[in-house]
């Protein structure tokens, strides 16, 4: 039966006045896709160690355990078993088999269609850090599409620290490849020395953009795919009618395969412009020769 048009636009306001203020069942919603001091596993709810906060020249740090942090820590060692595991069963063969052929088939990717395109044969150099930030990246994407998982690089916390350190390696790039004066003359724009005073800050400012850029390219994408995710669903506990549910559960089936392609795309774009901004901070011959070798 339906419900009356007034009885479920009153549904629906008193739906959004119990989420705005922390009660409901669109609130409980809410609650799995923020980061928490709980894990939730099934029938089982740990409240995660709570380390008192800091203060350091007036900023207060809270370096508590969360939830976050777990499924980080999690990606962090699947990946290191998969690596292990992959590297041991290549050793023992000719040719790669099972999961070895499969980060074997990684690697090849990465190196062939984002390292050498984007900053030559000087780049392979750096591939370790690429995979990794690629797996690393993807693992973390994949976690928040697992039941009671989380998805770590929706927290702008860890999306600003892969940013960091993507930032130090542009520029460590840049200096190896340039060399310290080459690379601090890059800063002026090759522009009169009169002009400096506006080009150098432009320069500098245009160092932070790109790491920045990253930061919330990710965090945005990441936490907008599940926002959708529990919108929908909440569609369900708004007008609580059972035939409304049925369009929105469609949706989120459909929503959760585009996550998946969504979690790839997100890593490879990550590292392919992290490879990108690398390369521009090396010799053009380099990526000229090796344009030519293809």
């Amino acid at each position: 039966m339906f419900v009356p048009v007034t009885e479920t636009t009153e549904a629906v306001a008193d739906s959004l006045h119990q989420a705005a203020h922390g009660g409901g069942d669109f609130a409980q919603l809410i609650h799995h896709v923020q980061d928490s001091h709980e894990l939730e596993l099934p029938f089982l709810t740990i409240d995660l160690p709570h380390l008192p906060p800091f203060t350091v020249a007036g900023i207060t740090f809270d370096m508590s355990i969360t939830k976050h942090v777990v499924f980080l820590w999690v990606a962090a060692v699947v990946l290191c078993v998969i690596a292990v595991t992959a590297a041991r069963q290549n050793a023992r063969r000719d040719a790669p088999h099972g999961l070895g052929n499969l980060v074997d088939a990684m690697i090849m990717f990465l190196r062939d269609e984002v390292v050498l395109p984007n900053m030559g044969k000087n780049g392979l150099q750096y591939m370790p850090y690429l995979l990794t930030t690629f797996s690393l990246i993807l693992l973390m994407n994949l976690f928040g599409l697992v039941p009671f998982g989380a998805s770590a690089t929706g927290n702008v916390n860890v999306t600003a620290g892969l940013a960091i350190i993507a930032f130090v390696m542009i520029q460590a790039s840049s200096i190896k490849a340039q060399g310290v004066k080459h690379y601090l003359a890059h800063l002026t724009g090759g522009v009169h020395w009169g002009l400096w005073i506006i080009m150098i800050p432009i320069e500098i400012l245009g160092l932070f953009t790109k790491p920045f850029a990253l930061c919330i390219r990710l965090f945005a994408n990441m936490i907008g795919g599940h926002l959708v995710l529990v919108s929908l669903i909440g569609l369900i506990f708004i007008f609580k009618n059972y035939f409304i549910a049925v369009a929105p559960a469609g949706f989120v089936v459909a929503i959760n395969f585009l996550e998946l392609f969504v979690a790839v795309l997100q890593a490879y774009i990550f590292t392919m412009l992290t490879s990108l901004f690398m390369g521009l901070g090396m010799p053009a011959e380099t990526h000229s020769a090796e344009s030519h070798g293809h």
